[in-house]
């Protein structure tokens, strides 16, 4: 395995070329229904599944997360149609709303227009998405995909037609997943498979920053940037080639096992905001930390309090990794939010999201099927992960300038 690093570390660093994609993190679902005084019984109404979309029994399920806020831009067709797009490796089909999308949801985000695109290819498939009280059902569409300045062609997506009112909320316009080709539930090649296929990068690999604050952030295809992370790369093999899913052998407090004992899986997650466990486990690691639940099955901690918190350790195939309560606390105005939380069911499998991968450079390996995790290279802070209302809402407007970076070596 150090021999393959070492080999993989040379590549990059010979590597001609590869894209970046900037992300923003802008303001959540959550954020924005506490600011309308919606949170409550929008957060009642939608109940938070985060296991829903590994559990697929036919057509691909979303969850209802309303924390998440990385977003970058995307384009479809010629000329180009931008969108900002959720980069999730825990699903694997990219869509967007179609203009023909009357639902509430759909009128505040940017549609796509197949009229306009002279290479667009229409189908009779339609796809649908099961998520939380509602759905979202639309067709299949072939055209042009660009990633900062990377074109894909013929990509198959999904345009939907109607979507449930949760998206209303969130500042994203859709969804491009970036996990294995099993998962496409479209009837599509995946984005990231097509990128190999057409051979658009030298190193089948894409790679996560991602900051705490509102910009900085990023998605890179094709490279491994070593500015965004600190020490060496631990390289883990993916124990199943359908979700980025590893072997996990603990996760302990203070040197005891708070969670995961005898060793479980667990998925590495980009389109999951927090870190999600089995109920007996993560009401565990919340008593040690001090959380207690609120009225609607959050978990919430006195603010002032987080400074003493404990680091929780989780061992991933024989390595460790810490995260410190700076990272697994989030402050949300005046309210400190715990990072674990609970799954609707008791499955014994865990999802490593962003207030994990904020702590490490995390690359996906298709070369190998492996993840690589690296401590992310940044000034050590004990203040709490925290968003506000200023968080910028849209990524385009941001990165006119800077959506095209491709960098050669």
């Amino acid at each position: 395995m150090l021999k393959s690093a070492i080999v993989l570390h040379a590549l990059v660093v010979l590597s001609e070329c590869y894209v970046t994609v900037p992300l923003v993190r802008g303001k959540t679902a959550r954020e924005t229904l506490m600011e309308n005084g919606k949170w409550e019984e929008t957060r009642l109404k939608f109940p938070y599944r985060p296991m829903a979309k590994f559990l697929r029994t036919g057509d691909e399920t979303l969850t209802n997360d309303a924390d998440l806020s990385y977003y970058g831009v995307i384009s479809i067709g010629n000329p180009p149609q931008s969108f900002n797009v959720l980069f999730d490796t825990g699903s694997a089909d990219l869509w967007v709303p179609s203009v023909y999308c009357n639902s509430t949801a759909c009128q505040d985000h940017v549609k796509f227009n197949h009229s306009k695109s002279s290479t667009f290819k229409g189908t009779n498939h339609t796809v649908s998405i099961q998520y939380g009280t509602g759905s979202l059902f639309g067709v299949l569409g072939i055209d042009t995909v660009a990633l900062a300045g990377m074109s894909v062609a013929n990509q198959g997506f999904g345009v939907s037609l109607i979507e449930d009112s949760f998206f209303t909320y969130v500042a994203f316009d859709g969804i491009l997943g970036l996990a294995f080709p099993m998962l496409a539930v479209f009837g599509a090649v995946p984005v990231f498979e097509n990128i190999i296929k057409q051979s658009l990068v030298n190193l089948n690999l894409f790679s996560f920053y991602l900051s705490r604050n509102s910009t900085g952030s990023v998605v890179t295809f094709g490279g491994i940037e070593s500015n965004y992370f600190t020490g060496q790369i631990t390289w883990i093999p993916v124990s199943k080639g359908t979700y980025w899913q590893i072997k996990m052998d603990s996760v302990t407090i203070n040197g005891n096992i708070a969670g995961c004992r005898g060793s479980c899986q667990a998925i590495v997650d980009t389109g999951t905001s927090l870190i999600i466990g089995p109920p007996s486990d993560i009401n565990n690691i919340n008593r040690n930390i001090g959380a207690t639940m609120d009225n609607i099955g959050e978990f919430i901690v006195d603010c002032n309090k987080t400074i003493n918190m404990p680091n929780v350790m989780f061992t991933l195939n024989g390595n460790h990794f810490t995260i410190p309560p700076s990272a697994y606390i989030l402050q949300i105005s005046s309210v400190c939010y715990s990072g674990f939380q609970t799954s609707s069911a008791n499955f014994n499998f865990w999802i490593l999201g962003d207030v994990f991968i904020r702590e490490y450079y995390t690359i996906f390996n298709r070369e190998n099927n492996t993840v690589g995790l690296a401590r992310v290279a940044r000034a050590s802070s004990s203040a709490t992960t925290s968003t506000s209302a200023s968080s910028i809402a849209r990524a385009s407007s941001l990165f006119t300038a800077s959506l095209m970076l491709i960098f050669c070596h």
